[in-house]
């Protein structure tokens, strides 16, 4: 895949992630893409980034680079290994790995975009997605740049709107508290003020043959009564057997 062509400089909301706190979030982002990545070594992926990210560099040209156009922030449009907006002109299912970076924190409604990757990422595939964190002290650096931070319920409601089984949902937290140059991952309690929140799901693999539902079946009424008391019975009987048995 040729390398990504540079884009003017965006004047959107999402030319905060060009500035030195917005660099210092990314940073971290990128070891934890290579991690998600080394996970398919099989199958093609896709990036869509934000201006200002760098997209991870995976040897063997199997990626396809999009970024949000700084042009045109006010939609979804992309530019790098193709110019599109919504739908994304890639086929059904081809994918093992779609890696969103920041690509929605400017504010518009995600559900089209969350929907295009559950329709491209292949059964088993694992959809990586990058935001920021409401709670995080580091908001106070994007604050009044139009960038918008939700709570994780909601990126969950718009997972599974999507398609996606929220029982597979992983959640990380990365980034800075607050000093720029100091950033990690972690799952831990200290670490739920870090800048960035990132969730993985995994697209849902459907049985070949669909599971029959089970039958349940009641006997009511007299005939009910009729063969409980004939298999207590029967029971009873067993019973006396056995300890003939052991008397013997």
């Amino acid at each position: 895949m040729p390398p990504l062509a540079a884009t003017r400089q965006s004047e959107g909301p999402l030319a905060w992630f060009g500035s030195a706190a917005g660099q210092g979030l990314l940073a971290v982002e990128a070891a934890a893409m290579a991690r998600v990545l080394a996970g398919i070594p099989a199958l093609p992926w896709c990036w869509l980034g934000v201006p200002g990210a760098v997209p991870p560099d995976a040897p063997g040209g199997r990626g396809v680079l999009l970024r949000r156009d700084g042009e045109h922030f006010d939609d979804f449009r992309f530019t790098g290994a193709l110019r599109c907006s919504l739908p994304l002109p890639l086929a059904n299912e081809s994918f093992g790995a779609v890696l969103l970076q920041h690509t929605v924190d400017d504010g518009f409604d995600i559900d089209e975009l969350l929907g295009e990757c559950e329709r491209i990422l292949a059964p088993g595939g694992t959809l990586w997605l990058a935001t920021l964190n409401a709670w995080s002290p580091y908001r106070a650096r994007w604050g009044r740049t139009g960038l918008h931070a939700r709570v994780t319920g909601s990126w969950q409601a718009s997972l599974r709107r999507a398609g996606f089984a929220l029982d597979s949902v992983n959640l990380q937290w990365l980034g800075p508290r607050w000093r720029m140059d100091r950033g990690d991952v972690g799952v831990g309690m200290n670490d739920w003020l870090r800048a960035g929140i990132a969730l993985s799901v995994n697209k849902r693999v459907h049985a070949l043959t669909p599971l029959a539902p089970k039958h349940s079946f009641r006997l009511q009424g007299a005939a009910h009564s009729r063969v409980s008391w004939r298999f207590e019975e029967l029971r009873s009987e067993q019973l006396r057997r056995q300890a003939a048995i052991i008397r013997k």
